[in-house]
């Protein structure tokens, strides 16, 4: 079963939570909330989340301070953080927001079914991420021999697994590859459309690696790519 993506909203006050879960309720993923930059950085040390919506003017830490403590951690760095606004103050301000690591840039009042279909993108590539996750922690015990086998599926024949991994894999790469297209048909950021990009070349290195495995291609047992 697939387990659904936690998404973390960072708000200081109860009402701008409130009102974000009304708008990702839609989404059907799991929404944490997190009152301060304090709180956000203790739930980022024992969950992994898809995306972080993150409000710029918190007392205490505020939004700034929190990306630059989310991106200098190897745990974290690599989730999306979408930055929300009440105040805007320039271009200058807009760039503060993306040079502390923000994959976007959202001004208060927003377009609900905006910040929803941004979210969603997100949401989708963690999810595949996690499929690719998956399909490489299946290759690293079919590599690992009889042991790797016996914790599969002690019935499964090396051919036979081999068929499944590649069928799971050619489904993760059908959807991947709408995914690409969508965000070129909706003209997505450019950070969606980077991270789709990297999605597909790392499920390109596992396509080959699996192909290596076939009988008769003398592949032997290739090296995976990492799945980050």
């Amino acid at each position: 079963m697939v387990q659904k993506a936690k998404i973390l909203l960072v708000d200081d006050r109860p009402e701008n939570l409130l009102a974000l879960e009304a708008i990702l309720s839609a989404l059907d993923q799991t929404l944490v909330r997190a009152s301060s930059g304090e709180e956000a950085l203790k739930a980022l040390l024992t969950d992994d989340f898809a995306v972080i919506l993150l409000d710029v003017q918190m007392p205490g830490m505020d939004g700034f301070e929190t990306a630059a403590h989310i991106k200098r951690r190897e745990r974290t760095r690599d989730i999306p953080i979408i930055f929300l606004t009440a105040i805007n103050h320039g271009p200058h301000h807009t760039f503060r927001g993306y040079a502390a690591g923000a994959v976007d840039y959202i001004s208060k009042p927003f377009d609900p079914w905006v910040l929803r279909a941004k979210v969603s993108v997100f949401v989708e590539l963690y999810m595949k991420n996690c499929q690719l996750r998956e399909q490489a922690a299946l290759l690293r015990l079919q590599l690992e021999g009889g042991g790797g086998r016996a914790a599969v599926g002690a019935a499964k024949e090396p051919a036979g697994l081999l068929a499944e991994l590649s069928a799971r894999l050619a489904a993760v790469e059908e959807q991947a590859e709408a995914l690409s297209k969508q965000l070129d048909d909706e003209s997505a950021d450019a950070a969606a459309v980077a991270t789709a990009a990297h999605l597909e070349r790392k499920l390109t290195g596992l396509r080959r690696a699996l192909d290596a495995l076939e009988p008769g291609t003398g592949g032997g047992a290739p090296s995976l790519p990492s799945p980050n």
